[in-house]
């Protein structure tokens, strides 16, 4: 009854549910382009994701989730979120989805602690897979997984370049400190500004910090990525950080101006 009672352009409309036997059924609105991970992780479809689409995706993915942790009548933590469990509608408007594993928070409460800890791995904050602490850093964590998968159209788990292989988080991580930022991005996109597109991984790295106190709250991510006049700190060592070479130095700022731009094809 609460899902149904929520509403939020970028959360999938819950229209009933039917049970009947062993069936359970969960009734959502159309959407007639399925989910995400079915274009960003398909060398073909992928291609239909340019980086217009994929901004706008990024833009109302944290639309929806501001609206779960701060404008609803509850604080939501949805401690799933990923890119099989984001919708497509026909304007390919991202939609929310899979309710199944939420938890309810008080709007004054800030964190919480579970027994048993659901998810995926690869998506879920460390803290809350070590020691089943969780809040709304949990899914700011996944969110800039997410966001990582988006611009790189690589999944968040194990990444293989080469014969080396890592998490993508620490693949991001070590081509952002050897400032090699062609190598993060999908080749399929052909046109935008790689200033952009590199503002945007800067974001995600903010929000994957080892540091919870460090990552920013949903509020902070959605105008950072609404406004390109703030400033954004510099990100430290993220959790799951899985490279085991040497560690470079990075300047308080990152220079933009020396990121090339992406010409259209």
């Amino acid at each position: 009854m609460l899902l149904a009672r929520l509403q939020d352009r970028n959360l999938v409309r819950l229209l009933g549910f039917c049970l009947k036997g062993v069936e359970q059924l969960l009734i959502y609105q159309f959407v007639p382009n399925s989910s995400l991970d079915q274009f960003l992780f398909n060398p073909i479809k992928r291609a239909n994701l340019n980086w217009d689409r994929r901004h706008k995706i990024i833009i109302g993915i944290a639309r929806g989730m501001l609206y779960l942790h701060k404008d609803s009548q509850f604080r939501i933590i949805h401690r799933d979120l990923k890119a099989s469990n984001i919708l497509l509608d026909s304007d390919m408007i991202p939609k929310i989805s899979d309710f199944g594993m939420p938890r309810l928070f008080e709007l004054d409460q800030t964190r919480a602690e579970i027994n048993r800890i659901v998810g995926t791995y690869g998506y879920m904050a460390p803290k809350y897979v070590i020691h089943g602490t969780f809040s709304v850093k949990s899914d700011v964590f996944s969110f800039g997984g997410l966001v990582l998968e988006i611009v790189s159209s690589q999944r968040n788990t194990i990444y293989h370049m080469g014969d080396d292989t890592e998490a993508l988080i620490g693949y991001v991580w070590k081509n952002w400190r050897e400032r090699s930022i062609s190598n993060i991005i999908d080749p399929s996109i052909s046109s935008g500004s790689s200033t952009e597109i590199s503002r945007r991984i800067h974001i995600g790295l903010l929000c994957v910090q080892e540091d919870v106190a460090s990552q920013p709250m949903m509020a902070s991510v959605l105008l950072m990525l609404n406004s390109h006049s703030i400033t954004l700190q510099v990100p430290s060592k993220p959790a799951f950080f899985m490279h085991s070479g040497n560690e470079f130095d990075m300047s308080s700022t990152y220079d933009y101006s020396r990121v090339s731009q992406v010409e259209r094809s």
